[in-house]
């Protein structure tokens, strides 16, 4: 084994660690690596985020950034640094040559990465950004763990008309839970504050995904900046809106998808393949009626909660999300998600958009205690 291996690891190391502080978290540059290069550069990556990563001490850590590592596998399996680059050759059953080129390969990528907002401390440092405060309040993880079984049982029905009637009372329950938690915040003083967090938008069909995170964002007094070439969107709002969001729009999205797959290949009268643009106005119009079943909903709740308390509260909540999104992405500009040539995917996708089920919040509001 030639000491090269180890070198190009060391200086892999040094580079994730100039990625922190360009504003970069281990989920986001592991999906972007993941996108850009093989599967063979991710679990390098990874190996070098870990590696990274054990040089702060465990309190120095935000927990967005404990579960990113988590998630991603980031331990130090191997024994001593002197022991990685021969560790991992062995795993992957690879010459020297072999990591010495991946290391390279993704040195390239990293110099190369643009700054981001920073969207919370990073380990050993406090991470100067417009969100990288103390006023992030955490969300009940048991909570999410109720969000999270009930969705994954959305996703699972055969009955589309099981799915419509919970959407419904889900929608409402959805609503009041958000305006519970506003008339909370408004409690708790100055100090809560919009936070941000990354969501990947994955192609193929990037853009109507982006199109469906948005308005998820948006039902739930969120913002989605979406930055196409990295693969993610950046998403800003309070706290337990972030959490509906990530969560609802994962299960959107798999429900959309198992339908839009379900639906087959589409040709036109000559034999050719339209099934492409099929699935890209099925998403749009999926996104589209999504969107407006949320506001109607959310409309609907807030005149019936409306109170002299409530209306300042939610236009405060909405101008302090704004301006963190004018302070992180000051040129800011809105593109179009181009025309739709499929009508009939559109009509199918609307179609499943009014099956969906919606309850991302059910067991979040059961557990508020309103009825």
């Amino acid at each position: 084994m030639t000491a090269g291996g180890g070198r190009e690891l060391g200086r892999l190391s040094r580079a994730v660690t100039v990625v922190w502080e360009r504003g970069w978290q281990p989920a986001d540059l592991v999906h972007y690596a993941g996108r850009r290069l093989s599967a063979r550069h991710r679990r390098l990556l990874v190996d070098a985020v870990a590696a990274e990563v054990r040089a702060y001490p465990a309190e120095t850590f935000d927990r967005r950034w404990r579960d990113q590592l988590s998630t991603l596998g980031a331990r130090v399996w191997w024994g001593g640094d002197g022991d990685h680059a021969r560790a991992w050759c062995e795993r992957e059953g690879v010459a020297p040559d072999v990591l010495d080129a991946c290391a390279v390969e993704l040195l390239r990528l990293l110099v190369a990465l643009p700054r981001l907002p920073h969207l919370g401390p990073r380990p050993g440092g406090a991470g100067a950004g417009p969100l990288s405060g103390a006023g992030e309040h955490e969300v009940d993880q048991r909570i999410l763990g109720r969000v999270r079984a009930l969705l994954a049982k959305a996703e699972s029905t055969e009955f589309p008309e099981e799915a419509e009637a919970l959407s419904a009372r889900a929608q409402e329950l959805m609503a009041r839970y958000s305006i519970d938690q506003a008339l909370l915040g408004a409690g708790d003083g100055p100090g809560l504050a919009p936070a941000g967090r990354r969501v990947a938008v994955d192609s193929p069909y990037d853009a109507p995904k982006a199109v469906l995170l948005t308005v998820v964002a948006e039902a739930n007094r969120c913002r989605a900046v979406w930055h196409r070439e990295l693969g993610f969107s950046t998403v800003l709002g309070f706290p337990a809106d972030l959490a509906a969001v990530e969560v609802l729009f994962t299960s959107l999205l798999v429900q959309a998808t198992a339908e839009m797959v379900h639906a087959g290949p589409r040709r036109d009268a000559r034999g050719r393949s339209r099934t492409r643009s099929f699935r890209h106005a099925f998403l749009n119009a999926y996104a589209t009626r999504v969107g407006e079943r949320l506001r109607e909903t959310v409309d609907r709740v807030a005149a019936e909660t409306a109170g002299k308390d409530l209306l300042p509260v939610l236009v405060e909540r909405d101008r302090a999300v704004r301006r963190a999104v004018d302070e992180m992405f000051p040129n800011l500009s809105r593109g179009r998600t181009g025309s739709v040539s499929n009508y009939e995917g559109w009509l199918a996708g609307r179609a499943a958009a009014d099956l969906a089920d919606l309850g991302g919040r059910a067991a979040v509001t059961e557990t508020s205690g309103r009825p």
